[in-house]
């Protein structure tokens, strides 16, 4: 038995979006997701049980950042990141190979893996297959990424090619470094840039190796929105329908649905949380600014349509007040508002699905948000 398996419950007859149910050693997940990233062992500013407030199932860790601090090996004694984070449900914890290569001036890329400086205290490090194996396991993590490279959306197709045979037999490797397949399953991520031929081939040599679920990587790094939306419904085309389908960093709400029409079922960004933190709030009407002055005597929640605890109790005016004043509350208070959102997205989404709309919901949320 597969340590996580996939129970398709629904496909749409307009698109190719579909409803499941995703089932790991922590518990059921409902399909099409969205997974709040706790790239250090928490979603910021926020308590777990908040965290579940908002619909989550699952939260992101991050398998660098985790090495680094406070080291797998103490969060491994300390009973993995389930226990140490006090998170119940499911974690899928990122190989380090996007973080790795986005430090650029800092690493350097070769057959073994990459050798890297800590941004943190200048430390000297390598990152192969094998070590981000060994750190995911002893998080404990339920769902663990293959390491891979992810060229840059800029690269010629002679380099994506190269880059593409790299991450499948780093892939190779990654299979033959596990010690818990029982315990941890493996994604593995499709590459080849923004070239369709590379991405089909790639997405085959994947399932040849009978993986416990797929990834679409290497898009959402700054290549055109029509090109991501392009390579995420071609890609798809390949993937089995019986495991998982995985868009790796995506993103803003009218990216998310775009990415379920086309057969995606789970994601993973930072735009909810790093947007509360600068202020900027996802609402039904649109961006809400946080630190304008026409919040200065509005007593209306941020969105008068949002079921959050800071819809809830809150006006405008106090937040905006929080903002200027630097109190910690605020963040809490906008990350809190931003998950709700992102959950309740997720909700109409999959009951789009269902009921055979979301092709109109999809056009709705493009123009809104892009």
């Amino acid at each position: 038995m597969r340590t996580v398996r996939y129970e398709l419950l629904h496909e749409d007859t307009a698109t190719s979006a579909r409803l499941g149910r995703m089932i790991t050693p922590h518990g059921a997940v409902d399909t099409p997701t969205f997974m709040p990233v706790g790239t250090g062992g928490s979603v910021k500013a926020m308590l777990p049980e908040e965290v579940e407030s908002t619909g989550a199932q699952v939260i992101l860790g991050n398998t660098l950042h985790l090495m680094l601090r406070p080291g797998h090996a103490l969060v491994k004694s300390l009973g993995g990141l389930h226990e140490f984070a006090q998170w119940p449900h499911s974690i899928l914890t990122d190989s380090g190979g996007f973080q790795v290569f986005s430090l650029k001036e800092l690493r350097k890329i070769t057959e073994e893996g990459v050798a890297f400086v800590s941004p943190y205290n200048g430390s000297k490090h390598m990152l192969t297959p094998e070590r981000s194996i060994e750190v995911q396991e002893a998080l404990g993590t339920d769902i663990a990424m293959a390491f891979d490279e992810c060229p840059g959306a800029d690269e010629g197709k002679a380099y994506v090619v190269k880059s593409m045979h790299r991450t499948t037999r780093w892939l190779d490797r990654c299979i033959a470094a596990r010690t818990q397949p029982e315990k941890t399953s493996l994604f593995g991520i499709v590459q080849g840039g923004l070239f369709e031929d590379l991405r089909e081939e790639h997405a085959g040599t994947l399932i040849e190796r009978d993986l416990d679920g797929y990834a679409v990587g290497g898009v959402a790094i700054g290549e055109a929105k029509d090109d991501m939306v392009r390579v995420v419904q071609h890609t798809t085309r390949f993937l089995p329908k019986d495991r998982p389908r995985y868009l790796m960093g995506v993103g803003l709400p009218g990216d998310l649905a775009r990415g379920v029409s086309a057969g995606i079922d789970m994601f993973d960004c930072v735009v909810p949380t790093r947007n509360a933190r600068t202020g900027r709030l996802f609402t039904s009407e649109g961006l809400v600014i946080v630190k304008h002055a026409k919040n200065t005597e509005d007593s209306r929640p941020i969105d008068e349509n949002c079921g959050c605890p800071t819809c809830a109790r809150f006006s405008r005016a106090y937040i905006r007040h929080l903002w200027m004043t630097n109190e910690v509350l605020v963040h809490r208070l906008t990350t809190m508002h931003n998950l709700w959102f992102f959950g309740a997205l997720m909700g109409r989404i999959r009951a789009a699905v269902k009921d055979g709309t979301l092709p109109a919901l999809t056009r709705e949320l493009v123009e809104r948000w892009g």
